[in-house]
């Protein structure tokens, strides 16, 4: 047996995490074809408000935030009932991190609603065996926004990404669910660069428990 599919025995659900722009779908991408196995991505073209959300936050946050949770409690429900732990998932999102954009983004009525519903549907999600952070500054972050070219996204402003960097850096400080890999991504590009890829395979495949950090080496 490849010792690398060995080592992946004991994992059935692998979550690539991080802010917009940073390349988490692109990761779990490659990282589901590696290994064969099933991917389940956030699927924001879908979401009917999230364009108006970037033109104007206040107008749609509450509607956009509502129909990620929808989308991502049916998914995840859907695959619980198919039995999800049958085979390896690697997956763009992680269940728990949407109340980080409630939280950023919600006026306290709303807030307060949208905690009501999330308590209900948050019953019995399953749990990662894995989360792996990608970090990068804004500047970074900005650059890859701009370079994949989706419309709605360039009025993503810098301030806004340097808040998201802060929550998310702030939501996994205390994150202690699942075992942790935390990538520096600022350079790193695990889609076109093998060496990197590779060098985030070998690292990943170490993790068992707790929290871990990954430099890639140049």
């Amino acid at each position: 047996m490849n010792p690398r599919n060995a080592s992946l025995q004991t994992l059935r659900h692998i979550v690539v995490e991080g802010t917009i722009g940073v390349g988490k779908t692109s990761l779990a991408r490659r990282l589901a074809a590696s290994f064969n196995a099933a991917l389940m991505l956030e699927d924001a073209e879908d979401n009917p408000f999230l364009e108006r959300f970037y033109r104007n936050p206040r107008s749609a946050a509450f509607p956009a935030q509502l129909f990620f949770l929808f989308q991502r409690a049916r998914q995840l429900e859907v695959l619980r009932q198919q039995d999800l732990f049958a085979t390896l998932h690697v997956s763009d999102y992680l269940f728990d991190k949407d109340r980080l954009f409630a939280q950023l983004n919600l006026e306290a009525d709303e807030l307060n609603l949208y905690e009501q519903v999330y308590a209900r549907l948050a019953i019995d999600i399953p749990r990662p065996d894995l989360v792996i952070y990608l970090q990068a500054p804004a500047d970074v972050l900005l650059q890859r926004i701009a370079r994949r070219g989706i419309r709605y996204e360039q009025q993503i402003e810098r301030a806004y990404l340097e808040r998201l960097n802060h929550a998310y850096a702030s939501f996994f400080y205390d994150y202690r669910a699942a075992p942790l890999l935390i990538v520096n991504a600022a350079q790193a590009d695990f889609v076109n660069r093998d060496q990197d890829y590779e060098q985030l395979l070998t690292e990943l495949l170490r993790v068992k428990s707790g929290r871990h950090y990954f430099n890639p080496a140049y």
